[in-house]
């Protein structure tokens, strides 16, 4: 468990950046694309293709600053992360730009604060 440690918001922030430059990787990039095009803009279907491909990548790229490489690891990041949030909005920002690969917009009615 050396790898927290050393575990402060800079390398959070640079674990997330590698993240992103891991999924926009050519190969990455277009099994992403395949699966979202096969998921189409069905919630549940973007779950079950788009999303395990995001983990995979989020996997082998934490898995490469020394977390564990499994459900575990990925969790455990996750955690540290969602509290870096509390005190960083560049976490914020980045986390956001891969949440947003696997969750599509959704539409919110603001004068009324309801899901449409």
């Amino acid at each position: 468990m050396s790898y927290l440690t050393n575990f402060n918001s800079e390398t959070a922030k640079q674990i997330l950046m590698d993240i992103i430059r891991c999924v926009n990787q050519p190969e990455n990039s277009k099994k992403l694309s395949e699966a979202k095009a096969s998921a189409g803009k069905e919630m549940i279907l973007m779950m079950q293709h788009v999303f395990p491909l995001v983990m995979q990548l989020q996997l082998e790229v934490i898995k490469g600053h020394g977390f564990p490489g499994n459900r575990e690891g990925l969790v455990q990041f996750s955690q540290l992360i969602r509290e870096m949030e509390r005190d960083d909005m560049e976490i914020v920002r980045l986390r956001s730009q891969i949440r947003a690969i696997y969750l599509p917009p959704i539409a919110i009615n603001t004068t009324n604060d309801i899901l449409i």
